[in-house]
């Protein structure tokens, strides 16, 4: 992560549905320009390499982050032996719309431009979400996402939305 003066770097615990609550890592520059929420597929996490490297890059154009897990760590550990959660968009997406209103209420984000970065099943959340806050969500980016997982919910999408695709 970019460890320049000015950045404001903090992990949270931030309180998505149903007294769930998800770890997130917030950072902040001095006068973001706005914050993209990150909405990662099954088998990724916040720390992987390839999420890290999109913050930092937006980092550095003075774009905000948060970086959360859409599961628990007990129900990762299931997902990782059962499969059971990692196609429940229902699921996903009310973790990425929870992590939405908390970035809208938070007064450091409160005031904030949201945009969303979503991988594989977190891009079908992303865009579900999309559909659930048209109001707060600026942007949609999904890198090798699933948007069929969402098709119900596209025409609701406001958003302007770039779909990443590749080999």
């Amino acid at each position: 992560m970019d460890r320049t003066p000015g950045w404001n770097q903090a992990t949270y615990q931030i309180p998505v549905e149903n007294n769930i609550t998800l770890e997130g890592n917030l950072n902040l520059p001095e006068n973001p320009r706005g914050v993209v929420l990150f909405a990662h597929g099954s088998g990724s996490s916040r720390h992987s390499p390839r999420n890290q490297f999109v913050a930092q890059v937006l980092h550095e154009t003075g774009f905000a982050t948060l970086l959360i897990d859409l599961l628990t760590m007990q129900e990762e550990e299931q997902d990782r032996y059962t499969g059971r959660f990692r196609f429940d968009i229902d699921l996903l997406s009310r973790r990425v719309v929870g992590a939405t209103d908390w970035l809208t209420a938070n007064p450091t984000t409160a005031n904030l431009s949201i945009g969303y970065f979503g991988a594989s099943t977190g891009a079908a959340a992303a865009l579900v979400a999309a559909a659930e806050r048209p109001v707060a969500v600026g942007a949609v980016v999904s890198r090798g996402g699933r948007p069929d997982l969402a098709s119900s919910y596209l025409p609701a999408v406001q958003a302007p939305t770039l779909l990443l695709v590749g080999s």
